[in-house]
């Protein structure tokens, strides 16, 4: 007939968290009752792709329990971007430039460039587990087109080093 607001209160049984709502005491006979449930629940980053609710009416007039189990699946929302940058933005080498076999010096390999690239989480939720693949084509040929000389990272990030990461260890 009406709508009314139940009062409802949390509380842990068992190892799980419980929701107890009063529906209303006493109750006629044959009464019939619809409730809508709206449930906040936090930390899911690592609960999987659903979540289960276990829906029970308790009477204490009645030898039945009715339950029913409820899934409801669990979906990460995250927005992720990567901005990337190379320093100087552009570089051209003249055609009759020939690196220095063996040398030592970095300026006998070739002009430094800078590449920078920046993973961003524009939310809303939290990230775990991201791989980024980052493939720089290093010969062309036989011969070197980039000289990877080193990869660094900031902000607790672990990275796989590449086989052809300085060679010559200059």
């Amino acid at each position: 007939q009406g709508q009314e607001k139940l009062s409802c209160n949390p509380k842990k049984e068992n190892g799980t968290h419980v929701v107890v709502c009063e529906l209303g005491n006493p109750m006629k006979a044959g009464a019939q009752i619809t409730v809508d449930m709206e449930l906040s629940v936090s930390g899911l980053e690592d609960i999987g792709d659903a979540i289960t609710f276990h829906l029970q009416l308790r009477s204490k007039n009645s030898p039945s329990n009715a339950s029913v189990m409820v899934t409801v699946p669990v979906e990460a929302e995250a927005e992720m971007e990567l901005r990337g940058n190379s320093l100087p933005a552009t570089t051209v080498l003249p055609m009759s430039w020939h690196g220095v076999e063996g040398s030592q010096r970095l300026e006998d390999h070739g002009i430094k460039v800078e590449h920078v690239y920046e993973l961003h989480n524009k939310g809303p939720g939290t990230v775990s587990g991201v791989t980024l693949s980052l493939a720089v084509p290093h010969l062309l040929g036989d011969h070197v087109l980039l000289y990877l000389l080193e990869l660094g990272t900031e902000g607790g990030m672990n990275c796989s080093h590449h086989p052809a990461l300085n060679p010559a260890q200059v």
